[in-house]
């Protein structure tokens, strides 16, 4: 589910690290949560839908890849970012 290029402009707005910025670690966790969710939703909706299912977890492993990336090379952004995006309990 690809995400309308609107939202993906606000997400990047709200997380870049400077004027430039699309590909920061912060960026990319960012629009895969937001991808997640929206997935997540049509999942719920259509629970036989296997295919999306694989996918939702190809994103989920790809943003917990990014996210042990930024804990192993800045705490306090892997930290600033799980609060952000509220994704820890």
């Amino acid at each position: 589910m690809a995400l309308p290029k609107e939202k993906k402009q606000d997400i990047i707005e709200a997380h870049k690290q400077h004027h430039k910025d699309t590909g920061s670690p912060e960026v990319q966790i960012a629009i895969l949560t937001e991808r997640i969710k929206n997935l997540t939703e049509h999942l719920k909706q259509f629970p036989k839908d296997k295919h999306s299912r694989r996918g939702l977890i190809k994103m989920v492993n790809d943003r917990r890849s990014h996210l042990n990336y930024l804990m192993k090379k800045d705490t306090a952004r892997y930290l600033k970012i799980i609060d952000a995006l509220k994704l820890r309990g």
